[in-house]
């Protein structure tokens, strides 16, 4: 986009939400300082939104106007012929230093260039005469003014008394966007609803701003369910080899199970940790069940039987083999003795160039004892639709929101048995299982793994997680 940015002063009254509508439409969790504490910001802060490096809109959050009527007496007495040579006449003079500072750091940044201004409203709040001052006030600025009503998805919201003072004050064109809860679209809603209040020269330049967030959102939604695919492609590789007297040691089988949950934990940590940053968020705005730092906070557990044994149930498994870690069984040996496989381990042997070295690999596993530890079909299903579920909700979380995105583990109800699991579910636990018979997929630590197959394997299930429908 070509241009200076477009500049916005968001202003209100004190704890209408201001610093928290310029986290959520930057996109920036650590913006300024949010609390219940009246005047928390004290000096106007400027932030930009950005898309790509560009920075496409300049916001300045301002201080609270504290006391509007006291002030809106006090301008009509200022000289000037008109509004605003009153204003300019009082910000000239020592109260603008004194009683009404913090209202006249408002005044200045609107006064200074500014575009418009985004006049952010609790609607939760009763209409009093001094939300009418502050209106009154900011009009005398001679800017455009777009009121955004605030916290309308809460209960105790008033917005039709609110739209009802906006339209006596002449405000006929408003913004609804919820910090904490917005609806999809409302973002975009609100550049569209800006751009009737600016110059024609500015109009296109706000409805690219609209274009390039929708296109950002695109490129995220694609890149999280990368993200989602190649963490369960990192569980699904996962195989670990357990010799025969270990298996016959309970303490250190236990160990062996107990490092091989670890790990898979740590692989859906990092898949979590992936898909925040994508969004802009904080390592820790969403926590999982059952991870090490959360221990006694949740119920919910990723290797719970009961759970695992409802997931086992929606794919038609009926039961699981043991808390999501079970001993792969040498499909391709089964039914033959002892003797029978040792006869066909010299006919493979001979067939190593042909592609069989896996089955020659399980072959002699299998004759010398050595069982091998995977995650459970039940397991990556739960696991699929977790990290499903997390990447929908932090694709349309507000950055304003404080408290942890909270995902406790479930699966998807069973009322009807395991015909009611749908053909996509089906097909993408059909896809995911690819990995197992590919141990080398498991990526480690930072490392990639797998090649140009695995990247194949990956873009298919994104593509599937994308295309498909919520997996409740």
């Amino acid at each position: 986009m070509n241009g200076q940015p477009l500049t916005a002063v968001v202003v209100g009254h004190t704890n209408a939400g201001k610093t928290s509508l310029l986290r959520a439409l930057t996109r920036q969790r650590d913006f300024g300082e949010v609390s219940d504490r009246p005047g928390t910001t004290r000096h106007a802060q400027v932030v930009d939104l950005r898309i790509a490096g560009e920075v496409l809109a300049r916001f300045t959050d301002t201080p609270g106007l504290e006391d509007s009527i006291a002030l809106h007496g006090f301008l009509a007495q200022q000289p000037g012929q008109t509004r605003l040579e009153k204003i300019r006449a009082f910000l000239a003079g020592p109260e603008a230093r004194a009683a009404f500072e913090q209202e006249a750091k408002v005044l200045r940044a609107l006064l200074d260039g500014a575009d418009c201004a985004m006049l952010v409203l609790d609607t939760r709040a009763p209409v009093l005469p001094k939300y009418r001052a502050e209106i009154e006030i900011l009009g005398w600025c001679t800017r455009p003014i777009m009121p955004v009503l605030n916290f309308t998805a809460d209960a105790a919201s008033r917005v039709p008394e609110w739209q009802a003072l906006l339209r006596e004050c002449s405000l006929h064109a408003q913004a609804q966007f919820d910090v904490v809860a917005p609806l999809h679209g409302s973002e975009q809603q609100l550049y569209a609803d800006l751009a009737t209040l600016l110059p024609p020269e500015r109009r296109s330049q706000v409805a690219a701003i609209g274009a390039a967030l929708s296109q950002a959102a695109q490129e995220r939604e694609q890149a999280g369910w990368r993200i989602v695919a190649s963490t369960l492609i990192d569980v699904a590789a996962m195989r670990r080899q357990v010799a025969a007297e270990v298996l016959q040691d309970e303490v250190r089988r236990e160990q062996c199970v107990l490092e091989f949950r670890t790990a898979l934990r740590a692989h859906v940590q990092a898949g979590m940790d992936a898909l925040l940053a994508l969004h802009a968020f904080r390592a820790g705005d969403a926590e999982l069940a059952d991870l090490p730092e959360l221990a006694g906070r949740w119920k919910d557990d990723l290797f719970d039987p009961e759970l695992l044994a409802q997931a086992g149930m929606r794919l038609g498994l009926g039961s699981v083999i043991g808390a999501g870690v079970g001993a792969i069984a040498d499909l391709l040996l089964a039914g033959l003795s002892l003797g029978a496989a040792t006869t066909l381990g010299a006919t493979v042997g001979g067939a190593l160039s042909g592609g069989w070295r896996p089955l020659w690999r399980k072959l002699e596993n299998r004759l010398s004892g050595v069982q091998e530890l995977t995650a459970e079909d039940a397991l990556l299903w739960l696991l699929l639709q977790h990290l499903h579920a997390l990447a929908l909700a932090l694709a349309s979380r507000s950055h304003a929101v404080q408290d942890a995105l909270r995902m406790p583990l479930a699966p998807a109800a069973a009322a009807e048995g395991p015909e009611t699991t749908t053909a996509l579910p089906r097909a993408l636990l059909s896809s995911l299982l690819v990995a197992r018979s590919h141990p080398d997929w498991e990526r480690k630590g930072r490392g990639a793994g797998g090649g140009e197959e695995r990247d194949r394997l990956e873009l298919r299930l994104a593509n599937q997680l994308a295309s498909g429908p919520a997996l409740a």
